[in-house]
Formats: C-alpha cells, sequence, structure tokens
C-alpha cells in the first residue's frame, strides 16, 4: 500500500478523532453492552444486538484511521518554500472568471479532503490543474459542468 500525502492539521484532526473514538466511545460501547447482558437473555436483546453492532463499527474505524495514519506522510505546509508556485498544502485564493467571484482552496491529500471547508483532494481536477502554476496565471478547469476558468490571485504556504 502506497503512502498518503496529508498535512499537519489534517493529521492532527485524524489523531484526534482517533483518541476520541478510544477514550470516549469504546468505553461507552462497552458499558452498554454490559448493562444490555445484565438484562437477561441475549438472542431477543436489541440493545445488546445494537451495542454490538456500534461496538463494530467503532473498531473499524478504529482500524482504519490507525492505518491511514501508519501509512500517511505527512507533511508541513508553512516548511514548504514554493516559491509563489501552488503546490501540495498551499492555499490559493482564485478568482472565478465566468461567475465574477473569488474562492479559496487549500491542496490536501485524499484523507482531509472537504470542499465545505475549501480543502480540495490533491487528485482533483482543480487542484490538478493549479499545481506548479502561480500568481497571475489563467487556469482552466474541465468539470462535470463544463469548462471552468479561474485566475490565481494570491498563493499561500501556512
Amino acid at each position: 500500500m502506497s503512502r498518503s500525502l496529508i498535512t499537519a492539521a489534517g493529521a492532527e484532526k485524524l489523531r484526534k478523532e482517533l483518541r476520541q473514538l478510544k477514550s470516549v466511545e469504546r468505553p461507552k460501547i462497552i458499558e452498554a453492552i454490559a448493562e444490555a447482558r445484565s438484562h437477561g437473555d441475549l438472542s431477543e436483546n436489541a440493545e445488546y444486538d445494537a451495542a454490538r453492532e456500534q461496538q463494530g463499527f467503532v473498531e473499524g474505524r478504529i482500524a482504519a484511521l490507525e492505518s491511514q495514519l501508519a501509512l500517511a506522510q505527512i507533511i508541513e505546509p508553512g516548511s514548504l518554500n514554493g516559491d509563489g508556485r501552488v503546490v501540495f498544502g498551499s492555499t490559493v485564493e482564485l478568482y472565478e472568471i465566468d461567475e465574477e467571484k473569488e474562492v479559496q482552496y487549500q491542496i490536501v491529500g485524499d484523507l482531509e479532503a472537504d470542499i465545505d471547508l475549501g480543502q480540495v483532494s490533491l487528485g482533483s481536477p482543480i487542484a490538478r490543474a493549479l499545481i506548479s502554476k502561480q500568481e497571475g496565471d489563467e487556469v482552466e478547469v474541465k468539470t462535470p459542468g463544463g469548462i471552468r476558468r479561474y485566475e490565481i490571485l494570491k498563493v499561500t504556504y501556512f
């Protein structure tokens, strides 16, 4: 399995979720299973079944997070010197020419991409179009909705 790129902030977010699952969620589920067992016959105990199902979900998520973090290559965007070019971890302020509006995206790894937070995956069409470009460049991005044109206003690394 190959290593995935992730920003230091993204890795910390995953670690925080892992800590929450291990220290809060797991003990709650163990307690719920014990409580359900105390009610007697497990074959017809819906509370027990629900708690076991939740336990399976939480244990699966814990295993996935541990694996993702073990295979992650953590990059601190502030330590990068992209010489004004768009690189992994950089934040890019763009002017969307056709819509006449400004947007901002950070180029991140697949594990932390969240368009609602303005974080786009390195493999996304917009990130692929932006990589290695610099302030003042215009880029065209082929999207499912058609071609979008952007002008790069500012590139920052933090």
